[in-house]
């Protein structure tokens, strides 16, 4: 971890690590004989094994818990076991947290936020700076936090670029839905790409290690910061438009080409109206994306980026989810009930996802590569280690 400690925080942080190691092995062993009840033991066992990384995960995300998440966040000791057993019994390893900024100042004092619950609490939390965080974070059954936004207005300078990336900031969109200092989304309705600051911010990226995410990119935008990077690049939470034609969010199969072209992997978000565009939308309309992707351009081009923290609206206030759908942006499409795909509302989303993976045939080592492999191989070439 690149966070400077002193003395006492390394000898606080080692010693909490070592009381904590007989929980972890203990709560692994508790949750592979729950789940071996509920799913077949081929599926707890990818699970158990695999270091599985989602790449979009806003954490606590529900609405309704928004002054928990307040709390975690500024009070001492507020976060307790049973709280982070949640977060551990999902199976995930790491996630990045894709959070938003409006400006430099924004961003800063999010990241010092974050960075003071993470090192609060060793025993169960790591940032994630470098591939090898990854792995280390499954063996010591910590929960992985990438810092990543999704936005650019932090980047109010080129050495803004730098100044996030000693704050801990990974990960980086160019852009939301509309135009950014950096480039264009995708409900923009005049799609000019990157512009000339953005190609500036991609190559200060580059030359850091901050990975390009091109969540949210218009379709020129997709193209152009593939053409304009050096090194692989991330989209982090999306899916295709081939499969649901009429969403602006989703990737053309030309964009994808040129993703997986340099090298890089797509993540499938689990966004009801984005996967499909009318009802019903069943988990393996998900793996449907999944399917496409992998046959487009390989098996080493698709994770997974959920877009919903450890559980969805889905699992919240029925009136508060009722208003989301309802005020969504129109260009989204919003159709039925569901924030999330019924049945990956909550923490045991990726065990849902990888039994239908197993179910459509993937192999143990394909089903590996989708729920974090392909994931610590891109980001260990971008992030060089």
């Amino acid at each position: 971890m690149s966070i400077p400690l002193s003395r006492r925080t390394f000898l606080r942080r080692t010693v909490s690590a070592a009381l904590a190691a007989p929980y972890v092995l203990g709560a692994r062993r508790a949750v592979g004989a729950v789940l071996e009840g509920r799913y077949p033991q081929r599926v707890v066992r990818l699970m158990m094994e695999c270091t599985v990384v989602d790449m979009l995960n806003q954490f606590l995300y529900r609405s309704d818990k928004e002054s928990t998440l307040n709390d975690w966040l500024s009070k001492p000791n507020a976060f307790t076991s049973s709280d982070f057993r949640q977060f551990a019994d999902s199976g995930v390893s790491a996630i990045n947290f894709g959070l938003g900024a409006g400006s430099l100042r924004e961003a800063t004092e999010l990241f010092a936020h974050w960075n003071t619950f993470v090192l609060q609490y060793p025993q169960w939390l790591a940032r994630v700076d470098k591939a090898a965080d990854l792995a280390q974070c499954k063996a010591a059954g910590r929960f992985g936090i990438i810092f990543g936004l999704q936005s650019a207005a932090q980047f109010e300078s080129i050495d803004a670029v730098d100044t996030c990336y000693a704050a801990g900031q990974r990960i980086s969109q160019l852009c939301h839905n509309f135009r950014s200092v950096a480039a264009d989304g995708a409900f923009e309705p005049h799609d000019a790409g990157v512009s000339e600051f953005g190609a500036k911010v991609i190559e200060r990226m580059n030359s850091l290690g901050m990975a390009v995410d091109l969540g949210h990119a218009s379709d020129r935008t997709k193209l152009e910061a593939c053409e304009l990077s050096k090194t692989p690049l991330i989209l982090s939470h999306g899916n295709c438009r081939a499969l649901n034609p009429g969403s602006l969010r989703a990737s053309t199969d030309e964009a994808i080409r040129a993703l997986a072209k340099h090298g890089g992997v797509m993540g499938i978000a689990c966004i009801a109206f984005m996967v499909k565009g009318s009802e019903p939308v069943t988990v393996d309309d998900v793996i449907d994306h999944v399917d496409h992707v992998r046959d487009l351009v390989g098996i080493e081009h698709v994770g997974i980026g959920s877009d919903a923290g450890v559980e969805s609206n889905d699992l919240g206030s029925p009136q508060l989810l009722q208003d989301m759908l309802t005020k969504a942006d129109p260009r989204y499409h919003v159709h039925g009930t569901h924030e999330i795909v019924a049945g990956l509302e909550g923490p045991n989303r990726f065990f849902e996802l990888t039994a239908a993976l197993v179910r459509r045939g993937y192999t143990n080592e394909h089903v590996r590569l989708v729920l974090g492999g392909n994931w610590q191989r891109v980001l260990g070439e971008i992030w060089r280690g």
